[in-house]
């Protein structure tokens, strides 16, 4: 009987499609959306954290996040890459980190269980949004800060003489 044709090369690729995913790495922040069933009904729910490990392993790929919870209560989860459960995942940030597996991280608390983000200049970030928008559908859209409006100068030159008047007329 003869080989099928099948090699290990080819049965890794088996039940692997694209799924849209924005690529990420170990330190990178993301949400990831999981389908919920509960009594007959679906829901979504988000757990959005650190990725401490990605195991690129074919169609048995899993990535492992860790989030601190309620309490400073560290919780970690292992989503396989390619389940019909996520049905999306978002990037948040990117982490500053010097490792492949971040399991260190583990017994540390406090400020120093953070990942720190990477710095990044405006056009660089702009980049980085415009690639992982060109690959996933769930990109958060960026938070800029809001500054205080400044009052015209020409406000701030009345009020300034309106408090000489003020002085002068005492």
């Amino acid at each position: 009987m003869k080989a099928q044709g099948f090699t290990k090369d080819t049965l890794s690729g088996v039940g692997i499609a694209d799924r849209g995913f924005p690529n990420f790495k170990p330190g990178d922040a993301i949400r990831v959306a999981e389908r919920i069933s509960e009594g007959g009904k679906e829901r979504i729910q988000y757990f959005e954290g650190d990725v401490i490990a990605v195991h690129s392993n074919g169609a048995s790929s899993t990535f492992t996040i860790r989030k601190i919870g309620a309490n400073s209560v560290a919780v970690e989860k292992i989503f396989p890459y390619y389940s019909p459960k996520i049905s999306g995942i978002e990037f948040v940030r990117e982490g500053d980190i010097r490792r492949a597996k971040l399991y260190y991280m583990r017994d540390r608390i406090g400020k120093a269980a953070r990942v720190k983000e990477k710095k990044r200049t405006q056009e660089q970030r702009a980049k980085l949004l415009e690639r992982l928008a060109g690959k996933a559908s769930h990109v958060p859209v960026e938070k800029t800060a809001e500054k205080a409006t400044k009052p015209a100068e020409s406000e701030v030159s009345n009020e300034k003489q309106q408090k000489t008047d003020k002085k002068a007329s005492k």
